[in-house]
């Protein structure tokens, strides 16, 4: 383990802004984790815990520890006769463990095919997309008290999850290093297919049988429609959470705008953000660097220098724009530092 000082983070961040970290160190082992934890450098600085870097915008640089894990490994722990528990370390890369999944015939991560980022960071942002989210299909996650050096383990219910929530995204963030998590997979095939964009993909490209794989290269193909590739373009994916509003809220917008895009919810109604901030004319948007993407209004765009503080002053104005025409809340899902 080596603890190095004065890196840059452009290419440890899908945005591809340029700051600095003061001390930067990969983790490849349990070991290395305990090792650190006791380091003067560990001790006497504030922390961030880095994964892909596809959910963060640096606005600056950081005057600390940036601990990234590169831990690898995907496991068969336990076998029922519905079910397969597989523990994966969080290091491994999403989508490659998605498709995995599917390969392997076990069905329930196929509808989140294709997001960026790592398996130690998907709880934290409880990824979700087409109707799936993290909280669906994880049993549990080793994590490391960062104060105490010692592995504890949360059950799904441990975690408090909700839209794109966790308890590792507030009451314990930075207090606990992701170790690996422990998915529960289903051997029966089981789909959730209530997207009708999904449906449409898949008669397109004249599907024989319904398969996680088949679903999971769908979904692939129409997020590369619509979202560019980080390594061309620099993003964070969706940069907002789609806003909740009430029945009544609803009612009052729908008279409105008649077109107004929704999406299935328990309790609330889900608007798309996308749909939002592109009829407040910010699609496609570009001011120097910093932008809005042309094919997609929810994703913001670095076109090659544009700082975090641009992308972020960009959010800002967006969100009053939002807020002016429709009197809807907009909240970044990106973490900004």
């Amino acid at each position: 383990m080596i603890i190095q000082e004065n890196i840059s983070l452009k290419k440890y961040n899908t945005f591809g802004i340029d700051v600095n970290a003061r001390y930067f160190c990969e983790i490849r082992t349990l070991y290395d984790l305990q090792t650190l934890i006791s380091s003067e450098i560990f001790q006497n600085n504030s922390r961030l815990i880095l994964g892909n870097g596809a959910n963060i915008l640096f606005t600056k640089d950081f005057d600390g520890l940036v601990i990234k894990p590169v831990l690898k490994g995907i496991e068969i722990v336990d076998v029922t006769k519905t079910e397969i528990f597989i523990n994966v370390q969080a290091g491994e890369n999403w989508h490659e463990f998605v498709m995995h999944c599917c390969k392997s015939k076990w069905n329930g991560l196929e509808n989140l095919a294709y997001i960026p980022g790592s398996v130690g960071a998907s709880p934290v942002q409880n990824i979700g997309a087409y109707g799936v989210e993290i909280k669906d299909v994880l049993d549990s996650i080793e994590a490391l008290n960062l104060e105490t050096g010692e592995i504890e383990i949360f059950q799904n219910s441990d975690c408090k999850f909700a839209y794109r929530e966790s308890i590792f995204k507030h009451e314990y963030k930075g207090k606990y290093l992701i170790y690996s998590v422990t998915f529960r997979m289903s051997k029966l095939p089981k789909f959730n297919m209530n997207y009708a964009a999904v449906n449409d993909e898949l008669k397109r490209t004249n599907v024989p049988k319904l398969s996680a794989k088949a679903i999971a290269k769908a979904i692939t193909h129409i997020r590369k429609s619509k979202l560019p590739e980080p390594s061309e373009i620099g993003s964070a994916g969706s940069f907002f959470k789609n806003p909740s509003a009430s029945q009544k809220m609803f009612e009052h917008l729908k008279i409105q705008f008649p077109d107004i895009v929704t999406y299935p919810m328990d309790s609330e109604i889900k608007l798309s953000a996308g749909w939002l901030i592109e009829q407040a004319g910010w699609k496609g948007f570009r001011e120097g660097d910093a932008g809005v993407h042309a094919q997609q209004a929810l994703v913001l765009v670095n076109y090659g220098n544009a700082t975090g503080i641009e992308i972020l002053n960009l959010a800002k104005r967006i969100i009053d724009s939002v807020k002016s025409k429709f009197g809807v809340d907009l909240t970044p899902e990106v973490n900004i530092l």
